[in-house]
């Protein structure tokens, strides 16, 4: 049966309907000996006719073939004769489908595997950061990309900012007691509790460059009886450069009532564990901010509103964009040829979608308004209020002399501009 079954593969077996054809009823069966039959004619008469091309308008034109019908010697179609070859599988279809899984397959695990060529490219590619120093510390890293630079071509202090604010929210998302808002704890989502910021002090030594990856690590630790402080360190991943220190106080205020309120012990026993006892890394400046009005303030520049994309899920603007509002009255001399070296932020009140705010700034120490290119180091005092009277932030900043590459390129800048 197996050798019947590959002779048919290449060579015509006649069929059960052929045989009897040719056998004639008293006659016995009919002679086969050196006379051709007539479906051996027959299959050469098509072979023939096959590879004839057919002629339209005297240009030979091809037809599709079907070798699944096979035309008998009355002109009836019938099925082809059954072989070994055509009853297997459609094996391409299968063998498709397992290249496909397979591909899958191993773009997942080159997903899950990835390395990075270079020992400066970005280690964690996912953001996710990861615990660290026995679950107290949290670490994240950062790419500078080519939005969050400036036209000095450094990362802009907000860009900093927003670094600080999304290793803080993720610390407390991986520490698992992430529920709503803010970094809300589960005790203090019953309460309607939410963090707000009281006073941030920040320290850059150098500002990281288009490319840079950046190596965040954060904290907190106890402040008071009703506070908590958080700190960061910002390195440079390559080097280990210290390149940004923050230190930062948070107290609790009811999102409902908009009031502060105490540290429920409960709310302190979820985040006691992960209290680090460590000195600020930023020495606190004690220095008392000045309230500024019309009359003491240099530059004044008002009519600045918050924006829908302003606010962030408490409702209330974010606290990085009240520094972008507290620069838009510092001087242009000073943006174009000194950089921001430190600053020190106190909150006071919130900030709504449809408050209008005015942005103060006066010159302190030795700097001279006139002569602002030539000093070498500058402090600033700031207040941003609304325009009723009352105080958002008030702010001191420091501001040394760009690097000489720097502040060649600011200069281009604004020689193109005027």
């Amino acid at each position: 049966m197996v050798a019947t079954a590959a002779t048919s593969a290449f060579f015509a077996v006649p069929s059960p309907d052929s045989i009897a054809k040719t056998t004639r009823p008293g006659n016995g069966v009919a002679s086969v000996g050196p006379m051709k039959s007539k479906s051996a004619s027959v299959g050469l008469q098509m072979k023939a006719n096959a590879q004839a091309l057919p002629k339209i308008n005297g240009s030979s034109v091809g037809l599709t073939t079907f070798p699944g019908i096979v035309k008998t010697e009355d002109g009836t179609s019938s099925p082809p004769p059954r072989t070994f070859i055509n009853q297997l599988p459609d094996w391409s279809m299968l063998l498709a489908a397992i290249t496909t899984i397979f591909l899958a397959a191993e773009k997942q695990w080159m997903m899950l595997d990835w390395k990075p060529r270079r020992p400066d490219m970005l280690m964690d590619p996912f953001g996710l950061g990861r615990i660290v120093q026995d679950g107290l510390v949290f670490r994240q890293n950062f790419s500078i990309r080519s939005y969050e630079i400036g036209a000095d071509r450094t990362a802009s202090i907000e860009t900093l900012m927003n670094h600080l604010q999304e290793t803080a929210l993720n610390h407390v998302k991986t520490a698992g007691l992430l529920v709503d808002g803010f970094g809300s704890t589960p005790e203090m989502s019953k309460r309607n509790l939410i963090w707000v910021v009281t006073k941030m002090q920040i320290l850059v030594d150098r500002y990281p460059s288009w490319g840079d990856v950046v190596q965040v690590d954060t904290w907190v630790c106890g402040s008071g009886k009703n506070g908590m402080r958080r700190d960061w360190h910002v390195r440079d991943l390559k080097t280990g450069e210290t390149l940004t220190r923050a230190s930062s106080v948070w107290v609790m205020m009811n999102k409902h009532t908009r009031r502060l309120s105490k540290l429920p012990e409960e709310v302190r026993g979820e985040i006691e564990p992960f209290f680090l006892n460590s000195p600020p890394v930023v020495a606190e400046d004690d220095r008392k901010l000045p309230k500024l009005d019309e009359c003491t303030a240099d530059f004044v520049r008002s009519g600045l509103t918050p924006r829908w994309h302003d606010l962030d899920v408490n409702q209330h603007v974010n606290n990085v964009k009240y520094i972008g509002w507290i620069l838009e009255s510092a001087p242009l001399p000073i943006l174009e040829t000194h950089e921001l070296s430190a600053i020190t932020l106190e909150y006071r009140r919130e900030c709504g979608r449809d408050s209008v705010l005015q942005s103060l700034t006066a010159l302190s120490g030795n700097g001279v308004v006139d002569d602002l290119e030539n000093s070498a180091e500058v402090e600033c005092q700031h207040l941003l209020r609304l325009e009723s009277g009352g105080e958002i932030v008030r702010a001191r900043t420091e501001w040394r002399p760009k690097p000489a590459n720097n502040r060649g390129v600011a200069g281009e800048v604004s020689a193109e501009s005027a």
